[in-house]
């Protein structure tokens, strides 16, 4: 079995379990909610709700971005991950504002929360559910780097924590009778929704407008190049990455004079440092004469169209 088959099989794992996770959480918090009136309990079950559908989003996105390239689709189909993630960050930005305003609702027309022990039992049980699953995805994030399944992760890390945070406001309620905690602990819940949206939101533009990767792997590849046999230079470097696969297109400046042949050697050789170091990257080298005089995209960015 190769890596990429490895990888897709470990992220449709993933998917199918946050899927069924995600329908569990959504029944016994409903059970929870219906018992005990809490508004805490019931923005955990809002936030499982936008799961189950960012799970769906997610499980699709990665069932596309599995798809080999077509006539029409070179590139394949790795940005339906990041679409995905967009889309998720949309889900939880709105369940976030959603429980806002029913908690200043609360504020000034309390509700009074009753039976908070069942609560608790069934949220131990969600935060249980939820650590394993976590568990599993953050496994097949690192191993895939796929940003379907951080961004599903994403979700239920904030759903460990809100979990975590409507046990201490039903222990508080049940123990000093402060009805005011379960709202406190809902608007807490739902600003760290509405920041995981925007960290989340953030990240899915970037890999569709298709952001540079990090200044430190595009040093490491210019380093890569710049100590390969025969190369004289190198400019012009263009990278992006779609799902866990990087591409990377360069400029090669090797000495004018040798065979095409040769030349070809020489950036095979290129590539093949390349991958050693970025196994999953596809690669585009584009060859020049050391010294040859173009208008170069390094001098349009710097903002100056030079002839050099």
């Amino acid at each position: 079995m190769t890596l990429s088959d490895k990888s897709s099989k470990l992220k449709k794992y993933a998917s199918y379990a946050s899927i069924f996770c995600s329908v569990m959480l959504i029944v016994v918090k409903f059970i929870a909610f219906i018992k005990t009136d809490s508004l805490a309990i019931f923005s955990s079950f809002v936030d499982s709700i936008t799961d189950f559908i960012a799970s769906l989003v997610s499980g699709i996105a990665v069932y596309y971005a599995m798809k080999p390239a077509t006539y029409y689709h070179r590139y394949g189909f790795g940005k339906s991950e990041a679409l995905s993630a967009l889309l998720q960050a949309i889900f939880v930005g709105v369940s976030g504002l959603f429980v806002v305003f029913d908690g200043i609702n609360r504020l000034f027309n309390p509700v009074d929360v009753v039976k908070t022990e069942v609560g608790i039992y069934i949220m131990i049980f969600s935060i249980f559910s939820t650590f394993l699953l976590v568990a599993f995805q953050s496994y097949v994030a690192k191993k895939t780097n796929s940003l379907a399944i951080k961004s599903d992760m994403a979700h239920y890390v904030v759903d460990f924590l809100t979990n975590a945070t409507v046990i201490i406001s039903l222990v508080l309620v049940k123990n000093f009778g402060f009805i005011y905690f379960d709202v406190i602990a809902a608007l807490f819940i739902s600003v760290y929704l509405i920041i995981s949206a925007y960290k989340l939101g953030k990240e899915s533009i970037e890999q569709i407008t298709d952001k540079e990767l990090d200044d430190e792997i595009r040093k490491n590849i210019e380093d890569i190049v710049i100590k390969c046999c025969d190369v004289g230079g190198m400019h012009d470097l263009r990278t992006r990455s779609v799902g866990d696969i990087f591409y990377i297109e360069l400029h090669l400046e090797i000495d004018g004079k040798i065979s095409l042949s040769d030349a070809h050697k020489i950036s095979d050789n290129v590539e093949e440092k390349i991958l050693a170091i970025y196994p999953k990257s596809q690669i585009l080298i584009h060859q020049d004469p050391v010294g040859v005089k173009e208008d170069r995209l390094d001098n349009q960015i710097n903002g100056y169209c030079n002839i050099i």
